[in-house]
């Protein structure tokens, strides 16, 4: 590792960490320039075992023979590791950095949704969630509970946000994922892969999350909507199934993150 200590907030090297927005980060315009950032040391371990290539790191001076240690071992020689106090750190960054590590990572290009699921039999659509810290308990949930893939409309959150990564606990790196447009064409594309569809919805004709004919599905995609509205009613109407959790008390429904986590549990078994 090539060691750089932090003198001056204007260091070159260090923009990606301090002056790039999320969106100057996903680079749509050239998407093999893309780049996210990981934090922690535990999360940052995760992608790398994944595969995800490193590119730089930023890391408190006081960590790198400790808590990065690890981590900074399994990266190539030569990669950059600018170090400085934690007062310093947190004054470029904005923010207090968790457990004292960044790590720059390249992003991958988007897959097909075709080659995503094309070994998969439970896969989650998430349609239109734009809450970072929802989006990544969903992955966490998704990585934990058997999920194969998850699907993002393409107008919801980012999932390589740098907190959504973090609220995952590196989970985004353990799911394969991609994006898919919203509306009655996600649900063609659902079919034509031999999926059926159940959407999380409030609905008269809805059944239990635990009714049989769900379970026995070979090949099932769980659609759940946006935090406020819940799904569009076209989604719902192209659904095979509706799908409500039981609920008691008066309560009509959950927060998507919590949803998302009962049903992934009930529906990846098996009848």
């Amino acid at each position: 590792m090539q060691l750089i200590e932090v003198t001056s907030l204007d260091a070159q090297g260090l923009e990606v960490f301090s002056c790039l927005t999320e969106a100057q980060l996903r680079n749509r315009l050239e998407p093999d320039k893309g780049i996210f950032i990981a934090e922690s040391p535990k999360v940052i371990k995760v992608a790398l075992k994944a595969g995800y290539q490193p590119l730089s790191f930023l890391c408190e001076a006081r960590h790198v023979d400790g808590d990065a240690r690890e981590i900074l071992a399994m990266c190539p020689d030569g990669i950059p590791v600018y170090t400085g106090p934690r007062n310093l750190l947190a004054t470029l960054t904005g923010y207090t950095l968790t457990r004292g590590v960044l790590c720059a990572m390249r992003r991958p290009l988007p897959r097909p949704v075709d080659e995503v699921c094309s070994n998969a039999r439970r896969i989650a659509v998430v349609h239109s969630v734009v809450d970072t810290t929802n989006v990544g308990s969903i992955f966490r949930s998704a990585a934990a509970l058997g999920m194969d893939a998850v699907l993002m409309t393409t107008d919801s959150c980012d999932p390589f946000n740098r907190r959504a990564i973090r609220v995952s606990m590196g989970g985004v790196f353990l799911v394969p994922w991609t994006w898919i447009e919203p509306g009655t064409a996600c649900f063609d594309k659902l079919r034509g892969m031999g999926f059926a569809s159940a959407a999380m919805a409030l609905r008269d004709e809805n059944i239990d999350i635990d009714a049989p004919c769900l379970k026995a599905c070979g090949k099932l995609a769980v659609v759940m909507g946006t935090e406020g509205e819940g799904l569009p009613q076209e989604s719902i109407d192209a659904s095979d199934y509706v799908v409500r959790i039981p609920m008691y008390h008066t309560v009509d429904s959950l927060n998507v993150a919590a949803a998302a986590s009962i049903a992934f549990w009930e529906l990846t078994k098996r009848v």
